[in-house]
């Protein structure tokens, strides 16, 4: 057993971020299943949204954040990430982040500050097209040189380690984690009175998605065996504009495309967003991603097209270097010709709940950044608001944590055991379970839902379980396997949450409830296991 002062499960924003303030309160333990430096945060491109300008208020951007969150926003959530803001960038640029400047009208240098949908000021801090880039290295240098973190990469966690199934008799607390070193093979047992679960969201229970291979939702998966509230779940945000390309999966365009002057256009080049909202191209991503789908079932067309030609070409290369190189080497120059794109699953606004310190219902067990459920997004994110709550949930929970009382008394985690089980010898299974998971939740559980989908959704997941499990119990745990057992939990967890809300509000849009029902369901949906 190793014991330490503080565990955190994953290398983004969130996770480095609290990892950096704990060293200097103890030892930490930062856990990552692949490299460090592979998290949703590196794969951001936007930028992060924050107050920086006198033309802009915290009172304009949590009005703005209250609008898109679709009457489910916690509002004190929102003023307390967003007014705390400006303060957490302060400390990223201390850290070596760099963001983009311009020279202003009186030749001095300035925040380069971008739009995106749903924001009625520019607000977005960027690096080029690669922020999340940019604040991921910076961080990874500093955690590199730390003394009082121990990096551990290429270990993916199992499960909590709670004082309930160890059996003693006091209120139910996480005291540590069993963690899978993908090297030797074995289950170790880590030990600490703080575990931060900050392992991102579940875009891969999706056919397509933005996200990278990493997210399987594996700590709301962990936090619901564990009994801690998941709440939202239903809520799965699917960003309008991803590259439509055979050769290059999962690759976003970023909504600052639009942000800059880009529109959207149907296959017979016509624009199409002016039928659905009055701010066009520049809504909130639910509604835009609605009207892409709209139109493509209308027409039959497997994409429609983001046009930005009528840009100057420098222009588009300099503030998008990394689009524009990416679809080059797909034969596709953006600065002459329209990029295809449809909806891919994009970000999780539901996980584990939480309170404005990143407290779980489950004692000593912490999340922060998209795996949580602060009650910041309400029933749909509003763009660029991830990165900023990650990092200003990283410190609330800093300063939380560092202020709690150790487990009283002294608890003996009991090692793990794996028994009589037997390697994996039909990977092929694990495989085909994996995609019929992702095709499935596509196909039944997308942008438009009904409850028959939904139904036979929950369904073929409850036999899909059942098969998982017996491969669980019986077999040698692997990376592919935990995986596997954490994306079927999630899944069934985004379906459940969507039966149960018998409207259609934010990122849920159902046939069969088309209207909003404040009266019935202006409230979180939480589950808890019994």
């Amino acid at each position: 057993m190793k014991e330490f002062d503080f565990i955190v499960l994953g290398s983004g924003i969130a996770g480095l971020s609290f990892a950096l303030k704990a060293a200097e309160k103890g030892r930490v333990a930062l856990i990552t299943k692949r490299n460090l430096s592979d998290s949703n945060t590196a794969w951001a491109q936007g930028g992060v949204a924050c107050v920086m300008s006198d033309e802009d208020s915290f009172e304009l951007h949590i009005r703005d954040t209250l609008d898109a969150g679709a009457g489910l926003c916690h509002e004190d959530a929102v003023r307390k990430i967003i007014t705390e803001g400006p303060e957490r960038i302060a400390e990223l640029v201390q850290l070596g982040v760099h963001f983009d400047q311009r020279e202003n009208e009186n030749g001095q240098n300035e925040l380069d500050l971008g739009r995106e949908g749903g924001h009625s000021k520019r607000r977005i801090l960027h690096f080029r097209d690669t922020t999340g880039r940019e604040i991921e290295s910076a961080l990874i240098a500093q955690i590199a040189s730390h003394p009082s973190i121990d990096v551990m990469e290429n270990h993916m966690a199992v499960d909590f380690i709670t004082t309930g199934k160890l059996g003693y008799a006091m209120e139910n607390s996480c005291v540590g984690v069993y963690v899978l070193n993908e090297a030797t093979g074995v289950v170790e047992t880590l030990r600490s009175d703080v575990t931060v679960l900050a392992t991102g969201g579940c875009g891969k229970v999706y056919l397509y998605t933005t996200n990278p291979d990493i997210a399987t939702g594996d700590g709301v998966a962990m936090a619901w065996r564990a009994g801690a509230a998941i709440a939202n779940m239903e809520f799965i945000q699917f960003h309008p504009t991803c590259l439509y390309h055979p050769a290059i999966n999962s690759f976003l365009i970023s909504e600052a495309v639009r942000g800059e002057g880009a529109i959207l256009i149907n296959g017979r080049g016509r624009r199409f967003m002016e039928h659905h909202n009055p701010q066009k191209e520049l809504a909130p991503r639910d509604i835009v991603a609605r009207a892409i789908d709209a139109e493509m079932k209308r027409s039959g067309a497997k994409c429609v097209y983001l046009d930005i030609t009528h840009k100057p070409a420098d222009f588009i290369k300099s503030r998008f270097p990394s689009i524009y190189e990416t679809c080059l080497r797909a034969g596709l120059d953006i600065t002459r010709e329209q990029i295809p794109v449809v909806p891919a699953a994009h970000y999780q606004c539901g996980g584990v709940k939480t309170d404005l310190h990143g407290e779980t219902s489950l004692r000593g067990l912490y999340a922060i950044g998209e795996v949580a459920a602060t009650g910041l997004h309400g029933a749909n994110r509003l763009a660029s608001n991830s990165l900023l709550e990650g990092v200003v949930m990283a410190h609330n929970a800093f300063e939380k944590a560092t202020r709690r009382q150790r487990t009283p008394v002294s608890i003996d985690l009991t090692e793990w055991r794996s028994g009589s089980v037997q390697d994996v010898d039909e990977l092929v299974v694990i495989s085909h379970n994996w995609e019929e998971i992702r095709r499935l939740m596509w196909d039944y559980v997308g942008i438009v839902r009904t409850d028959k989908r939904l139904q036979r959704a929950a369904t073929r997941l409850r036999n899909l379980h059942a098969e998982v499990q017996e491969f669980y119990w019986n077999f040698k745990v692997t990376t592919d396997l935990l995986e596997l057992r954490n994306l079927v939990t999630v899944a069934s967890l985004v379906v459940d949450c969507a039966l149960s809300r018998k409207e259609s509000r934010g990122l849920h849009y159902t046939l069969d409830y088309p209207d909003r029902d404040d009266a019935r369901f202006q409230r979180d949906t939480v589950m808890r296991r019994i």
